[in-house]
């Protein structure tokens, strides 16, 4: 807009100030205009680099839970507690994401929720107890629990005829962070000459980096689908309420967060307790992590091609009972033969693990409106995780009590049944806006 540039200095204040506003408006997204390509080049960027950083803060302590416990004079089932912290904090700071993002914007609560990240990693290990290093855990997974909740909401706005492949895109990076910290976490600590708090340390450098991106939209304050602008916000317009869905009357929304729910126990107890169950089995350090890496990177590609095919489904049930199968197949090997079949378990869970971005895209398809997207990630995710929240404990309580792992893994393979049923429900092609 030269003509108006030029112009600038004859306006009064108030064109002066409409005129800046539109300057910036055109830059920013959802603002009227169509974004500039380098501004959505540099949210795609925002998203892979935010959801590489979803994952190692559980992973890279899962691939060193024996040394923590060692270091921390833990007991199996105080353990059991830390596996279960990640879906708690899930849960309770899950529920306030949309809120922020009314208040502050979507794009300042990712980027504080990346600076929690890296400032929970950084302090975790160096706390030298365990109440400390829960709590350090907790600022981390705060961070990534705002995060989680944003994801879907981000991409139906900035992306919204391309959500299954930035669900996808994402979905795959998360995927990627996941497998990368399960991999290196041993081989760096290692390197860096045993010691697990430097191992554990090291995964803050690419939380700080996720930072980076996601200044540039701080000062966004455009409301995204579903959400009203914010109080702050420089348009000063009113903010517009969406109709109101009474999301529990939904057999849908129970139906995902209950699937959720479930993939996320099974995600959780295998992030945390894997690595231990084939070490007990006779496999070296270095090689559970390595097969915990492996189950992590199924994700990879899976995470790419599952949201692409669900979105062309009307429903997803069928997908959801193919993930089921070869869970129970995968628990059922690492109870008969855990060393002898190894990496064929570790492939065959890799594939189960797969139902968190298969849970992501059916986010996206059971609502109509941006509206009914915001409240069914918040409720499916946030329940979802509540659900999740007993089952990495009482693995920790029967492994304990029992002195082996046949009670943990049977119940593993006996909650693949209620997932897939859950899942069948969610996967039916229905919206929540028919239910409400």
């Amino acid at each position: 807009m030269p003509d108006d540039e030029t112009q600038t200095p004859t306006l009064n204040r108030g064109a002066a100030a409409r005129t800046s506003h539109e300057l910036h408006a055109q830059r920013l997204p959802g603002a009227g205009d169509t974004p500039a390509p380098w501004l959505l080049r540099l949210i795609a960027v925002g998203l892979v680099l935010a959801a590489l950083n979803l994952r190692p803060a559980i992973t890279s302590l899962g691939a060193l839970l024996e040394e923590v416990r060692e270091g921390l004079h833990m007991s199996g089932s105080v353990a059991g507690v830390l596996t279960s912290v990640p879906p708690l904090c899930f849960a309770v700071f899950g529920v306030m994401a949309p809120r922020l993002a009314r208040r502050f914007g979507a794009g300042a609560v990712v980027c504080a929720g990346m600076a929690a990240i890296a400032a929970g990693l950084v302090v975790r290990p160096y706390i030298g107890s365990t109440a400390g290093f829960l709590a350090a855990s907790a600022l981390a997974l705060m961070g990534i629990a705002v995060s989680n909740i944003l994801m879907p909401v981000i991409v139906k706005r900035w992306f919204p005829d391309r959500v299954g492949t930035m669900t996808g895109l994402y979905s795959m990076a998360l995927a990627l962070g996941t497998a990368l910290a399960a991999a290196v976490t041993v081989p760096v600590t290692g390197a860096l000459g045993g010691d697990w708090q430097a191992g554990l340390v090291v995964w803050a450098v690419p939380a700080a980096l996720a930072v980076l991106p996601w200044i540039v939209l701080v000062r966004d304050r455009t409301p995204a689908p579903g959400l009203p602008a914010p109080a702050s916000a420089a348009s000063g317009r009113a903010a517009t309420e969406a109709p109101t869905l009474r999301i529990t009357r939904s057999r849908t929304a129970w139906g995902l967060a209950c699937f959720f729910g479930l993939q996320a126990t099974a995600a959780y107890i295998t992030m945390g307790w894997m690595p231990q169950i084939f070490r007990d089995a006779g496999v070296s350090a270095g090689t559970a992590g390595l097969l915990l890496a492996v189950t992590m990177a199924m994700g990879v590609p899976l995470a790419f091609v599952i949201p692409r095919v669900a979105s062309r489904l009307k429903q997803q049930g069928p997908i959801v009972v193919v993930l089921g199968l070869c869970g129970l197949i995968g628990y059922g090997g690492l109870y008969l033969a855990p060393a002898a079949g190894a990496w064929a378990w570790a492939l065959l869970l890799g594939v189960a693990n797969c139902a968190f971005p298969l849970a992501l895209t059916m986010i996206g398809m059971r609502a109509r409106s941006g509206a009914g997207v915001v409240r069914l990630s918040a409720f499916a995710q946030s329940t979802g995780y509540l659900i999740s929240i007993p089952g990495p404990l009482l693995v920790g309580v029967l492994y304990q009590h029992s002195g082996g792992w046949g009670l943990p893994i049977a119940l593993m393979a006996g909650l693949m049944i209620p997932q897939m049923v859950a899942g069948i429900l969610a996967g039916r092609d229905r919206t929540i806006e028919d239910e409400c």
